[in-house]
């Protein structure tokens, strides 16, 4: 079994780019959006995404791997394809876990990704979403998130800005930032830290293992950006393939943050991404 793992900060076209993948012949993921509670196995009550290295234990590592195996023997793929948003903050994590992995980093302008968290943030119920995901979860967890998802939904229904209690990557401070900070602040700094952890990580491994996709770039010519992800899979795309592969990718979402962010926000969350802007390539 291979194992390629998808990073990305949330709402960077994670889900976009898994769904195209999982086409191909021998490729396979789970059958719901993320599996963070299987990445957090044995690590539930540590107080962020963030996990390093050295909670990659025995138990936890054979467990992950556990699951890999169980989803590749279900689906009778040679490769499982995994995305959690959270692992943008573990990568050195992930990768004591699964060693041999592939990864591909897809990246997104973060004015746009702001501009999409924020409608995350302050999303209604989903029970079937939910659903999907809880058959998942460790047996002996069930109970801890459950609870935490009840009160989630709860703190969404007596919050003045109507928002959820917890979202996406838990970054370390971000208890103290919704506290202190707008949550158009909150979001812009959640994905300038999914950013930069993943980079920072990816600087220490292998660069052939590490293929990195610009979500403008993929989205405006997928066809191009098929073939050289299939180049590094090592896996012969046929261009029919590719293009039955890639119907349902639009460019339609990319500059939306000029419509839906106001000066206003605009002035608030711009401080906070310019810096990483700057890193990965946007003016």
């Amino acid at each position: 079994m291979k194992a390629v793992v998808i990073v990305g900060a949330a709402r960077s076209g994670t889900n976009m780019l898994r769904d195209v993948l999982t086409q191909l012949p021998g490729f396979a993921t789970w059958p719901c959006d993320e599996i963070n509670y299987i990445w957090r196995y044995g690590n539930r009550s540590h107080p962020t995404d963030e996990l390093k290295p050295e909670h990659a234990k025995p138990v936890v590592r054979s467990y992950i791997r556990s699951q890999f195996d169980k989803i590749a023997r279900r689906t009778k793929a040679s490769t499982v394809v995994e995305k959690t948003c959270a692992n943008s903050l573990r990568v050195g994590f992930v990768d004591a876990v699964l060693p041999e992995a592939k990864y591909i980093f897809i990246y997104r302008d973060g004015r746009d990704v702001v501009a999409s968290a924020l409608k995350r943030w302050r999303a209604p119920f989903e029970p079937r979403y939910i659903l999907s995901k809880a058959r998942f979860v460790p047996v002996t967890d069930l109970p801890y998130y459950a609870s935490r998802y009840i009160g989630n939904r709860v703190y969404r229904l007596v919050s003045r800005e109507k928002r959820l209690a917890f979202w996406g990557p838990q970054f370390e401070g971000i208890e103290q930032a919704l506290k202190t900070r707008t949550l158009p602040e909150v979001a812009a700094i959640q994905w300038t830290r999914s950013v930069e952890k993943a980079l920072d990580a990816f600087a220490a491994i292998d660069s052939r293992r590490v293929h990195c996709v610009r979500y403008e770039d993929f989205v405006s010519d997928p066809g191009s950006e098929m073939r050289r992800l299939g180049l590094f899979l090592g896996q012969e795309i046929a261009l029919d393939a590719t293009q039955s592969l890639i119907e349902g990718v639009s460019p339609r979402s990319v500059g939306k943050w000029k419509q839906d962010l106001d000066d206003r926000t605009l002035r608030l969350v711009l401080p906070h991404l310019e810096g990483t802007l700057e890193r990965i390539g946007y003016n």
